[in-house]
């Protein structure tokens, strides 16, 4: 055997080998994929991120309703007084204090109180957006490892048949022509079905990295993923499910929201066109040939003459604009994916239903009773051969179908926020 294709071998071998001990550790129990994504749910580290972005949304909102801060001031000098002829009169201290409070012009603090508690909703909105696809996206990640373990299972069943079968072949003396064919054939074939099994393994390997990863686990932590049952459910109406994405679709809510928002900016940059007043008490005193005092109320604000505020409310209202005509966009396209989504997810479902419950373990005992019989001579190579091949598709058939449902399925919940998922993901007990 040349070394090309005995490297594919070992470290096919050396992953089923990890796999296998990972399996067989007491401390890897079997998951289900509910379980699963209540892990990652609970531990992805990136929920921090959405979670530290709602709290500074609501120390916001508590800042916007509070007043500024008062402001004191004060001066001190020396005062030196004459009387009308120019004689001094007397010097002596003279200083004074005030302190101004400024009060925003009515409407103006509810206003950005609005803004706030937007912004406070869709930190919210982010946070269960993100929860969502965290969620559907580690379900279906895990079934995808779940699938390519399967796959995997069944090309190196394959592919330990057709080395079994190969080695028992350069063994006998080649009489003939078509023995030395059938020979070839099966050599062919063999290097074919390890590269297969090679890559199938190195797929349940990339998954479990990427699902790690979303864990929040190391790596190269071991993951046992118990044998779902997958159960589909019907789907509602397009109307109903237009309708539900309309209302429920978290991209489209946030876009409401943040043009409900835009709506409160513009009405701020309309009332900030009217100054802040500023008031408050001061007193003064002054020393100079005699004491002189001074208590009183202080107004200051400012005169609109050369800016009111024009620039801010044009650009406040061409982003209404903005936030409307984006909203018109979002919800076009949410409409696109939903029809797509639920397309895809009925086709899926008329796939699965031509599959018999048990087609793939038919073609599975078909696959052996070939090797048993072609062993034989009652079963010619290229029927051998075929049945082999057709194992492995009708396997990778199945479960790629399945999991494209899937896949489907989340994209419309997604889409849709339906709260009752389309696919029930029950499980059995892991296979040995």
């Amino acid at each position: 055997m040349k070394l090309k294709s005995i490297l594919p071998c070992l470290s096919l071998f050396v992953v089923a080998g990890n796999l296998s001990r990972a399996a067989e550790s007491p401390t890897n129990a079997p998951l289900r994929l509910d379980a699963i994504v209540a892990e990652a749910l609970e531990k992805n580290p990136e929920l921090k991120f959405y979670q530290a972005e709602l709290l500074a949304a609501k120390a916001g909102r508590r800042s916007a309703g509070l007043l500024a801060n008062p402001e004191i001031s004060g001066t001190v000098g020396h005062k030196r007084a004459r009387d009308a002829f120019g004689n001094a009169a007397g010097e002596g201290v003279a200083w004074s204090v005030s302190v101004m409070q400024t009060f925003e012009w009515p409407g103006r603090m509810s206003l950005r109180k609005a803004i706030a508690n937007h912004d406070v909703e869709l930190a919210e909105l982010g946070l269960e957006r993100f929860r969502a696809a965290l969620g559907g996206r580690i379900r279906a990640l895990a079934y995808g490892v779940f699938a390519a373990q399967e796959k995997a299972a069944a090309a190196r069943e394959v592919m330990e048949r057709f080395e079994a079968l190969r080695d028992v072949l350069v063994q006998r003396d080649a009489a003939g022509l078509t023995p030395v064919l059938e020979t070839r054939v099966i050599e062919a074939t063999t290097l074919t079905m390890q590269r297969k099994a090679h890559e199938s393994a190195l797929a349940v390997q990339t998954g479990l990295l990427e699902l790690n990863q979303l864990r929040g686990q190391s790596a190269d932590a071991p993951l046992n993923i118990a044998s779902p049952r997958l159960s589909f459910g019907a789907l509602a109406s397009q109307d109903l499910l237009l309708a539900m994405a309309r209302t429920n679709n978290f991209e489209l809510r946030a876009r409401g929201v943040e043009l409900a928002q835009q709506g409160f900016r513009v009405d701020l940059a309309r009332n900030e066109r009217y100054p802040a007043i500023s008031a408050g008490p001061m007193f003064s005193e002054e020393n100079a040939g005699g004491r002189d005092r001074i208590l009183g109320v202080g107004v200051s604000f400012p005169l609109p003459l050369w800016n009111r505020n024009s620039g801010n409310v044009e650009s406040a209202a061409a982003r209404k604009m903005q936030a409307e005509a984006s909203y018109v966009v979002v919800q076009r396209e949410v409409e696109r994916k939903v029809s797509e989504a639920a397309l895809t997810y009925r086709s899926k479902l008329a796939a699965l239903g031509q599959w018999k419950a048990d087609a793939a373990e038919q073609f599975k005992d078909a696959a052996a009773l070939a090797d048993r019989h072609y062993r034989v001579g009652a079963v010619p190579v290229s029927t051998y051969v075929e049945l082999q091949k057709q194992y492995l598709e009708a396997v990778e058939s199945l479960l790629d179908t399945r999991k494209e449902a899937l896949d489907a399925a989340q994209q419309l919940e997604w889409l849709t926020g339906l709260t009752a998922p389309l696919v029930n993901t029950g499980a059995q007990e892991a296979k040995p």
